[in-house]
């Protein structure tokens, strides 16, 4: 069975995931504005009556900044783990709040969400696998290194979007400040071109059939860049760098392979 994928932003400015079937769909954190994230669904042919949750990875703005607005308006539900919401200042009303807890599934009609944890600098930083019946697509972001939990999740996608956040020689000779490099370069900060590259060719499964690279620096890389690093490992990967300033297009992930969903083809299959 398929499921329907887009970045609807993805970046410092924010970061917005959305994955569904032919009858519910989540979106993974909600860094953009309400309004945004509705024109730029509108745009795609997706309906908000079909988003049944919102699954939220950590508390930086860029990922919660649309999310109060958001939660009040549609009175969707939002995972988040008491450590998250509790740094995030965010005003959620709590008959909203859900929490969550490592590799407990939570069933969103058969959206099958993995929650897992990963190195970032927040108080509980989370990343997720989402599964329905016999395809799965995740979402690795804002992550340091890859730990454990990272490989043994990356490896078992069809789908995957991958943070690729900034080219080493980029950082190095750009204007940051030293303690900002070294907090980018850490452990718990983001995966470089380089890093999110090794992670790819090292585990991905053979029957991977999409990669998504995801939160790009604006200082500190290039599209052109990263998908030219990329391109001569990705076999038959169909390879997607997201952008910070819109949405991708919609693609329909599934055991094989998929082109990119149409507006009245998706109005069509999701109704």
């Amino acid at each position: 069975m398929s499921l329907f994928v887009s970045s609807l932003n993805t970046g410092s400015n924010g970061n917005c995931f959305y994955i569904g079937n032919h009858h519910e769909a989540i979106l993974v954190d909600a860094g953009i504005s309400c309004r945004e994230i509705e024109k730029r669904m509108k745009r795609l042919g997706l309906l908000m009556s079909k988003v049944k949750a919102v699954f939220i990875s950590h508390e930086h703005s860029d990922h919660i900044r649309g999310l109060p607005v958001l939660a009040k308006k549609y009175q969707v539900p939002v995972y988040i783990t008491a450590g998250t919401l509790r740094y995030s200042g965010l005003s959620v009303s709590d008959s909203l709040v859900r929490p969550f807890t490592s590799y407990q599934q939570v069933h969103i009609g058969k959206l099958a969400v993995i929650p897992f944890p990963k190195k970032h600098d927040a108080a509980d930083p989370f990343s997720f696998s989402i599964v329905h019946e016999d395809t799965r697509v995740g979402i690795f972001t804002d992550i340091g290194t890859p730990c454990e939990h990272v490989i043994q999740q990356f490896r078992k996608c069809h789908a995957a979007f991958l943070e690729a956040n900034y080219d080493d020689e980029m950082l190095e000779k750009g204007s940051y400040p030293v303690y900002l490099k070294r907090r980018i370069r850490s452990e718990h900060g983001h995966l470089s071109n380089q890093q999110a590259l090794e992670l790819f060719c090292a585990h991905r499964p053979d029957f991977m059939s999409h990669l998504f690279l995801s939160h790009l620096s604006r200082n500190n890389n290039c599209p052109d860049l990263v998908h030219q690093l990329f391109r001569p490992h990705a076999g038959d990967v169909h390879v997607v760098v997201a952008s910070r300033y819109e949405e991708t297009k919609v693609y329909q992930i599934s055991r094989h392979a998929e082109t990119p969903a149409t507006v009245r083809q998706l109005q069509l299959e999701l109704g």
